[in-house]
């Protein structure tokens, strides 16, 4: 449910020089509108999900993401670390049965970006793509699913099919496929995840039990490897509110089956928290912010914490969460840490880390 990284990134990509000055929750939720009165949609309470067309764009909302982090292991039981992302940005809302504008005009009513990293024996690797929408370059559909910018490709029949995932950057690449295990993870009430205790929020699930197996080429050596990943899909037409400070978050797969994803939203005075349970052998629990503990092991360290306390006193949850050596940085236009982490405690487990908003 993350990845507020993108905010004004669309300001590059049209020439301009100024980013548009925005209130409160970017000042965006029902009043933005294109010529044609076309207004921007919010997400609230009530919202449902549709799938498979949950799966493709939301040209209608303003923000939104695929998201694939994985925990995998060379054939040597290295473990290495993956991530994939593709961001769409509107800057005109559009309908969701409008025709699009003829490429021809070289329109600008959205924006892509797309990252990529490994994450393998203490080194990162990152690289960054942007296009505009609608001229070919990106794009994303729901059935046969495809999300693409340029030649970094994910592709499937159906979202319950096997995915081929492939990126190619100098000197390194990936070429996946996954396999979906079990049904989508709505997460907050049937899929409306809060980001304030004022109800902004975003339309957010997951699929949490992916299968994968491929080749990861790092220069002249490839590398097989298998293991599970995490794929997020969520949607808005909001950013941070105003004196929320950076987001942090986890998605962990415990050696016990069940799962977890916690984030909190950082405020001067306290900050907003959410998560989901997901039982191994139950249906998925929306967490409320006082059934959730989050904080840095080492508070008054400077930088991205590396080391973080994470409690679920309902579930009997008491972990500590740490990132492996090494430098996660994506440094893209909008820098942010994203790192794979081991678990200890009450369930030792892996999974992944996002943190953004510390520093400069």
């Amino acid at each position: 449910m993350r990845r507020w990284v993108l905010v004004g990134f669309m300001v590059v990509l049209a020439g301009c020089t100024e980013p548009p000055q925005e209130t409160g929750f970017a000042g965006l939720a029902g009043v933005a509108k294109n010529e044609s009165g076309v207004p921007f949609l919010q997400p609230g309470p009530g919202e449902r999900l549709t799938f498979p067309d949950d799966f493709g764009p939301h040209p209608q909302h303003r923000i939104e993401w695929w998201y694939l982090t994985a925990n995998l292991e060379t054939s040597d039981g290295e473990p290495l670390g993956l991530q994939w992302t593709q961001f769409r940005q509107a800057i005109t809302p559009r309908s969701a049965n409008a025709e699009p504008p003829a490429a021809d005009t070289w329109p600008l009513e959205a924006a892509w970006m797309a990252h990529a990293a490994v994450s393998f024996d203490t080194r990162h690797y990152f690289a960054e793509k942007l296009a505009r929408g609608d001229v070919g370059h990106a794009g994303a559909q729901a059935e046969p699913l495809a999300v693409w910018l340029d030649d970094w490709q994910l592709e499937a029949g159906s979202w319950k099919e096997p995915w081929r995932l492939q990126v190619a950057e100098d000197g390194w690449s990936y070429d996946l496929t996954l396999r979906v295990n079990g049904d989508p993870v709505a997460h907050g009430d049937n899929g409306f995840s809060a980001k304030s205790a004022d109800g902004e929020g975003s339309m957010y699930f997951s699929l949490v039990d992916l299968q994968i197996e491929g080749t990861v080429t790092l220069g002249d050596r490839t590398l097989n490897v298998t293991g599970k990943g995490w794929f997020d899909r969520e949607w808005s037409s909001q950013f941070l509110k105003s004196g929320q400070q950076g987001w942090d978050w986890f998605a962990l797969h415990l050696d016990s089956g069940d799962k977890l994803m916690a984030f909190r939203l950082r405020e001067q005075e306290s900050g907003f928290r959410s998560g989901t349970w997901i039982p191994d052998d139950g249906k998925p629990v929306a967490l409320q912010p006082d059934q959730l503990r989050l904080r840095p092991a080492n508070p008054g360290n400077e930088g991205f914490p590396r080391q973080w306390r994470l409690e679920v006193p309902d579930y009997g949850v008491e972990l500590e969460v740490s990132a492996p050596p090494g430098d996660y940085l994506n440094s893209g236009l909008y820098p942010y840490w994203e790192s794979p982490v081991t678990v200890a405690g009450s369930h030792s487990g892996e999974g992944y880390m996002e943190l953004t908003g510390y520093g400069d």
